[in-house]
């Protein structure tokens, strides 16, 4: 699994486009930073760019290279990652504003899927989250569910066997001094409250 780890980054690194397994569903990874790859992306999910993609990283350190991680953002990192957390945080300026939808933040966490961290692990930084599947259209659990019409724009699929599936991530607003639910997920709101008391 290693060599196809370090073939789907260097493809990631290239330019190219990855679909890979998280803990939750089957993700597409490209590189955040490098606008052709993300236009790439967005034809992938016949989809505009007004809808921001998550991000995921492989450790703290590495996510503090695409975010500003405040306090309230550390203290909930230390308490749900690796796992379904996305916190919701100021973008750095090498991150493309095409892939944040426009907006100066993105919403990143650290998976619990060891392919997906090692996959980012291998790329040296955070790398896209959103969905392997056509905007629109329910998420999928194993790379055999890829549609073709996904599947054309895709340079590689790391196939990691089925993943969990389930409810997306929880993704929790922490830029302003109260954090804000955005999107109910698998870390129940109170839990998310609860760590910060």
């Amino acid at each position: 699994m290693q060599d196809l780890i370090r073939r789907a980054a260097d493809i990631v690194m290239a330019g190219g486009l990855v679909a890979y397994p998280t803990d939750t569903f089957y993700g597409l990874a490209c590189d955040p930073r490098n606008p052709h790859a993300i236009a790439r992306l967005f034809a992938a999910k016949n989809r505009d760019g007004r809808r921001p993609s998550p991000l995921v990283g492989a450790s703290l350190e590495q996510v503090s290279a695409a975010v500003d991680l405040n306090a309230v953002a550390r203290r909930l990192a230390a308490a749900f990652w690796p796992g379904p957390l996305a916190l919701v945080l100021p973008a750095r300026a090498e991150i493309q504003r095409t892939v944040l939808g426009g907006l100066d933040t993105a919403a990143v966490r650290v998976p619990a899927d060891a392919t997906a961290r090692a996959l980012a692990e291998a790329v040296g930084f955070c790398i896209t989250a959103t969905s392997a599947n056509l905007s629109g259209e329910p998420p999928v659990a194993r790379a055999s569910e890829i549609s073709r019409s996904v599947a054309v724009h895709l340079d590689f699929v790391l196939d990691g066997g089925p993943v969990p599936g389930g409810a997306a991530s929880t993704i929790v607003d922490v830029t302003a001094a109260e954090p804000r639910l955005i999107r109910a997920g698998p870390i129940a709101w109170d839990r998310v409250l609860e760590s910060l008391r």
